[in-house]
Order: structure tokens, then C-alpha cells, then sequence
């Protein structure tokens, strides 16, 4: 059965076009998109529906934990952040877990995000016994909200270049590729699945080229690859001690970056590593709210974009989960580097530029046909509110503009996931039990 939703404006490329009638078929795929009267159309500006490219929904319960300065390190940073890190990751059960992810995907959708790439190594229960009761939690969260799940299992096998896993690891780590390999079978049957080596400096890389073959075997040829890299300076220097190449390039010189390859923050790379990621059909996963939280430092993205290179965002700590936000970030950060303005506009503006840049990029981490308004994608769409400041009395061109520098989430009216609206005037229809069974869970933790 065909069905429609008409909008007063809406953005189909890289045009904005006037009173659109987008129709979809049962599946929630688009078949057409056509003019239809103005009297019949929603007020607002219908975007892509932003894909989520980087997401650990647990971390969501850190908000407000580890701000105050600590008595025995003064040098706070992120290698001392992930202390209460570990403090919250080695009590949740699946319970707990259930309802923090759901209050997070929850709030992915009121912000603009339809689909997320879930990066998820809660792979043990408290004891230490492998389970996929957190796996399960995390995919129920997702479809009792609604959101497009794509969950990444981690792959997590020691501390550090020359660092065995530690105790505080023990939620995380896998012990052999096999025991990964049931993880991603039971995964595959539940949900959209990919893989997850978490970082260079907790899984070796001669790991690299068998894991990619296992995960074929399980997931087919099309499966989505992601990987923290370059996040820290120290994380770079370990990598040079011990293999003498900086991550991205001894990631690069072992497996060759195709359009799998979704490499998350890069935030230390030097002039080659980036041509060299320009160059290649990776994408690069930036996470502007959490790299500020944590103090890794900022991407070059007005360079990276300038050589040909393409960025997805994602909310990553999940400690303010806000598209708007983190897009305005970004740009931000780009100005206080360059002392200059308009880091990654183009002729059409700020707004619409970078919406466009990281929802089709972003569509390509999660390899879900979204990210577009286009006939064949799924209809995956987020209403801006027209008729509210900063939006309001503005001409056409000027709204994605004044949403990035001047909007919040609050700006997010509707929100459609395969043509099923999922956000109303920005509450999700169950926003009252969510947030009630979220803070029980918050008052349950003991954190430092």
C-alpha cells in the first residue's frame, strides 16, 4: 500500500524545493517524490534523516560523573576519564543497560538521528561470563524506539600495544576470534550487523586480515568495518614505539581502506595520512561533542574536505546527543584553529553543505539506504520547525543556516523512520515511561 506525507519544504539534493508530496511503499521506501497543493502540505523543512555514524549508548549514564577535579590527578584527561568509565561499564546489568540505551536512541530521534551505528563490547555479565543478554538489550532498545539499528560488536583483545587486558577490561575482552565469531552469528540473526576492532592499540594487527575473512563468512561481502584510531597523541606515540608507523598508516599499509572502512576521530593524523585518507573510499567518523569532552584535540576537517575527503558525525559519549550541535561544533572548532569563518561552507551555504555532507556519508558507515530524499531510500525524515526562532521569518536558503549556527534539537518537530513517525512535536510517544525507567536505573548505579 502507497502512502504520502507532504511537506511545505523539502530538501532533495541539493535543492530545497516548495510544497512536495514524498510517497512510500509499505517497505517505507520511497517511489516518488511529486509538487502537490499548498493547502495540503505540513509546515516545516524536511532534511535527511541524519545517520548516528559512532554510538556507545552506555556511556549516555556518564553525563554528570568525573567533572570534579580529582584529588590524586590533577591532570585529568582521557586516559583517567575512562576510570569511571569502567566504574559504570562493569556494574550495569541487562536491565540497566535496556533502559539507558532506550533513553538514549530515544533522544537520538528527538535530535534528528533515524539510524545509528551502535559500537557495543558490553560482551559479559558481572561475573565475567560471556553473554549475549547485553547484545540483546541494546538491539531491544532500538526497536522498542524505533530507531535503525546497526549494531557493532567489539572486538577488544588487550590493554594496550604492549599492555595485556587488565582487570578493568574484563567486560570487554574477547578471548579468541572464534568466541567473536559466535557474537557476531548470534547478531546477525537479530539485526543489521558489522564489526568492530576497537582500536589499534587493543587488537593486534596481524589480527586484522583473518578477522575480516571470519566476518565475511558470517556477514556476507557487505558489512560495515569501524575503528577508533589516532584519538590520542599517546595512542599515536605507542603505535610509533612499537611498530614504528603512526596507526593510520600501519592500518593502511595492512588492509586496504575501501568504502568497509569507517575510521572514528583520526584526530592526530599529519599531512600524507590525511591525503592518503582523502584519497581512499574510507570514511571518517567525527564526534565533535565527545572529542572536546574528552580533550583528544581537533580534526583538520576544513583541509581534509578541501582534499577531497568526506565526514560522518555521530554522538559517540552521548553526553549531549544534539545534530545540530555537533555540526555546529564542528564548524566552530574549524574557526578557533584558522581564526577564519565559513570552515566547511560551500556556494549554498553552511547549513545545508554540512547536513547534506554528513548524512550521505554518515549512510555509507551504517550502509543503510538513507542519508538522501531520493526515490529507492528508505523515507527517513526529520521536520525543522519552520514557524520558531531561530527559523522563523527567514527565507528559504537562510533555514539550515540558521538551524546549524543558531538551533538546537528542540528545532526537531517530527522525525519518520521508513515513513513511520516516531517523534511528535519533538516528545517520543513514550517519553514519560523511558525517561522514569532511565532515572530508576541512574539512582541504581553506585559511581565514584
Amino acid at each position: 500500500m502507497t502512502q504520502s506525507l507532504k511537506f511545505e519544504y523539502v530538501l532533495c539534493g541539493n535543492e530545497i524545493r516548495h510544497h512536495q508530496a514524498i510517497e512510500f511503499d509499505a517497505d517505507g521506501r520511497i517511489i516518488k517524490i511529486i509538487p502537490t497543493e499548498a493547502n495540503q502540505c505540513k509546515k516545516g523543512l524536511a532534511v535527511p534523516g541524519m545517520p548516528n555514524a559512532h554510538s556507545h549508548t552506555f556511556q549516555r549514564a556518564l553525563t554528570g560523573f568525573g567533572e570534579n577535579q580529582s584529588q590524586t590527578n590533577k591532570d585529568d584527561s582521557f586516559w583517567s576519564w575512562r576510570e569511571n568509565m569502567y566504574a559504570l561499564a562493569n556494574q550495569l546489568n541487562a536491565e540497566q543497560l535496556y533502559n539507558i540505551a532506550r533513553q538514549a536512541f530515544m533522544e537520538m530521534l528527538q535530535a534528528g538521528y533515524t539510524s545509528v551505528a551502535e559500537f557495543h563490547y558490553l560482551h559479559h555479565d558481572q561475573e565475567g561470563r560471556a553473554t549475549f543478554a547485553m547484545a540483546d538489550a541494546v538491539m531491544l532498545a532500538a526497536r522498542d524506539t524505533g530507531i535503525r539499528l546497526r549494531i557493532l560488536p567489539v572486538l577488544y583483545m588487550r590493554g594496550g600495544f604492549s599492555i595485556p587486558a587488565q582487570p578493568e577490561h574484563f567486560r570487554f575482552v574477547t578471548a579468541s576470534l572464534s568466541q567473536y565469531c559466535k557474537l557476531l552469528e548470534h547478531c546477525r540473526k537479530h539485526t543489521a550487523t558489522g564489526i568492530a576492532p576497537h582500536s589499534l592499540r587493543a587488537v593486534p594487527i596481524e589480527h586484522f586480515p583473518k578477522l575480516v575473512k571470519y566476518a565475511g563468512a558470517i556477514l556476507g561481502k557487505k558489512f560495515p568495518i569501524h575503528i577508533h584510531i589516532a584519538e590520542q597523541k599517546q595512542e599515536v606515540q605507542d603505535c610509533l614505539a612499537a611498530h614504528q608507523k603512526s596507526p593510520v598508516q600501519l592500518l593502511a599499509d595492512t588492509m586496504a581502506l575501501t568504502s568497509q572502512w569507517n575510521l572514528v576521530h583520526s584526530t592526530h593524523i599529519n599531512g600524507r595520512e590525511m591525503d592518503l585518507l582523502a584519497r581512499s573510499n574510507a570514511q571518517v567518523i567525527l564526534t565533535p561533542f565527545t572529542e572536546a569532552y574528552l580533550g583528544d584535540g581537533v580534526f583538520p576537517a576544513s583541509q581534509f574536505v578541501k582534499a577531497g575527503g568526506r565526514y560522518a558525525i555521530g554522538s559517540d559519549s552521548n553526553t549531549r546527543i544534539d545534530v545540530l550541535g555537533e555540526l555546529r561544533l564542528l564548524e566552530y572548532a574549524q574557526r578557533l584553529i584558522s581564526r577564519k569563518r565559513s570552515r566547511l561552507a560551500n556556494t549554498q551555504g553552511l547549513g545545508q553543505n554540512m547536513w547534506t555532507m554528513a548524512a550521505k556519508t554518515g549512510a555509507k558507515a551504517v550502509q543503510f539506504t538513507v542519508g538522501e530524499i531520493q526515490i529507492g531510500h528508505h523515507a527517513d525524515l526529520v521536520v525543522l520547525d519552520t514557524a520558531r526562532a531561530p527559523l522563523n521569518g527567514l527565507p528559504v536558503d537562510k533555514l539550515l543556516d540558521a538551524a546549524v549556527i543558531g538551533g538546537a534539537r528542540d528545532l526537531i518537530k517530527e522525525v519518520y523512520v521508513g515513513g513511520e513517525q516516531v517523534i511528535f512535536d519533538n516528545a517520543h510517544r513514550y517519553s514519560e515511561e523511558v525517561s522514569l525507567s532511565f532515572a530508576e536505573t541512574m539512582q541504581s548505579l553506585k559511581m565514584p
